[in-house]
């Protein structure tokens, strides 16, 4: 039988994982480019993966002293804003919680000697529900939110998603939602104009993941240029470490947005895919 006409199994379909920035809470409505982006990334998702079980999001707006996980049934939406205009406050994401994934999101956090706990009062915040209301607007698909720990730097948030690597075999969407660029005295003080530091920092972070360079991603804080300009405080890009530890070493980035809002706010979007 010639190569061409041989029948192989193909390897198992693994759901991406995906690194998206949420932006300002205006992204609920102010879509941009990457909104659209992201809802035609949800809808190709869906088709590929008709039996998606669900989403795991870790969002920087929910932080805590150790790992924590929704098992809400049914989880609010959290307006954790302030000062926006109030058509803001009138959305709702309605999406069902999922108690059986995040159960089984503290057995794996446990068995990689993490110490995570299970919450039952906490709602969806804006770094969840916004990129999800573009990701999947009929809020259909259950969620589940991980808290950030307080104290881990990217070395410790890169082990928290190295320990839940296996749900992309098992249906499971796991999301790292933060913002490529969040410098927030700049955004509040007016800056509007196309910031230089934004791109470069932005590429800079693109070429290493091209190259699958985890080492110079985790020491970015000393290699990449105007890291401290583009992140006073880490909270906002830890995510993407969480986002490549759950991808696995191997797993290389298709990007979706690449768009720069209100002049510095680096709206990257992109899914990593692993390795089957």
């Amino acid at each position: 039988m010639p190569p061409s006409a041989q029948h192989t199994t193909p390897p198992q379909a693994l759901v991406p994982v995906l690194y998206v920035s949420h932006g300002a809470p205006l992204f609920a409505i102010e879509a941009g480019e990457t909104g659209p982006a992201l809802a035609r990334w949800g809808a190709a998702l869906r088709a590929q993966f008709p039996e998606l079980r669900g989403v795991l999001i870790l969002s920087p707006h929910w932080m805590a002293p150790e790992a924590r996980v929704t098992l809400t049934e049914w989880p609010e939406t959290w307006h954790d804003f302030r000062g926006f205009p109030p058509e803001l406050y009138a959305l709702q994401y309605p999406a069902p919680g999922a108690p059986a994934l995040a159960e089984q999101v503290l057995d794996l956090l446990h068995q990689a000697e993490i110490a995570a706990h299970g919450d039952t009062e906490r709602p969806l915040d804006h770094g969840a529900w916004v990129p999800l209301m573009h990701l999947f607007p009929e809020a259909d698909l259950p969620v589940v939110q991980l808290a950030l720990p307080q104290t881990a730097g990217p070395t410790e948030v890169y082990a928290l998603g190295a320990a839940l690597q296996g749900l992309c075999s098992e249906g499971v969407l796991v999301v790292g939602s933060g913002s490529m660029t969040h410098n927030l005295s700049e955004f509040f003080g007016g800056e509007r104009g196309a910031a230089p530091y934004v791109l470069e920092f932005a590429r800079w972070i693109e070429a290493a993941l091209e190259r699958g360079d985890r080492q110079a991603l985790l020491d970015y804080r000393r290699q990449a240029p105007h890291a401290l300009r583009a992140h006073p405080s880490e909270d906002h890009f830890l995510p993407l470490f969480f986002a490549l530890g759950a991808a696995g070493p191997d797993a290389r980035a298709t990007y979706l947005s690449r768009e720069v809002m209100y002049g510095i706010l680096a709206m990257d979007a992109f899914a990593l895919h692993v390795a089957a």
